[in-house]
């Protein structure tokens, strides 16, 4: 089956890289593509930031708090509510560092790598595809850059796909 891998760079803009995921996932849905079209975000950071390793430590504290009840269902039960607080805070976290790209970290490079399989019988399909997506709005404002199953290229490409989950 020959593969076709696209590879925009929205650079910093993480809003046209949602509306291009959004525009992808609304046409697999409406035109029944399934598995024939998948994509795959790749963020580069430009600079760690050492602000992540306060948080858990934060999270540590409220942890011992919470485990001081007398009684093991008491217990049990803090320990529960710890869990879900832990894991509700973790979800807020990461939340918060995927709808903000600053708060003093340099925002980082988002590429979307769309990776077109259709049989040998849909070449006129898949061509056609290679040729819509580049051309509509939240694309053509990336830098795209096609990749064929008969580039030299291709194997790096489809490897860095892969690699992404």
């Amino acid at each position: 089956m020959p593969q076709s891998i696209l590879i925009f760079d929205f650079g910093t803009n993480e809003e046209a890289a949602q509306q291009a995921r959004h525009k992808l996932e609304t046409w697999k849905q409406a035109f029944r593509l399934g598995n024939k079209i998948a994509l795959k975000f790749e963020r580069e950071e430009t600079e760690a930031s050492g602000g992540g390793a306060e948080e858990p430590g934060e999270a540590k504290s409220t942890d011992d708090a919470d485990e001081k009840p007398a009684s093991k269902s008491a217990r049990g039960k803090s320990k529960a509510a710890a869990g879900k607080k832990k894991s509700a805070s973790a979800k807020s976290k990461a939340d918060e560092g995927a709808a903000k790209s600053g708060d003093g970290e340099p925002p980082a490079r988002i590429h979307l790598l769309v990776k077109l399989d259709f049989s040998d019988h849909e070449k006129l399909t898949q061509q056609r595809w290679l040729d819509r997506i580049p051309a509509e709005e939240p694309f053509k404002s990336a830098k795209p850059e096609v990749v064929r199953h008969s580039d030299a290229a291709f194997a790096e490409a489809s490897g860095r796909f892969d690699s992404l989950d």
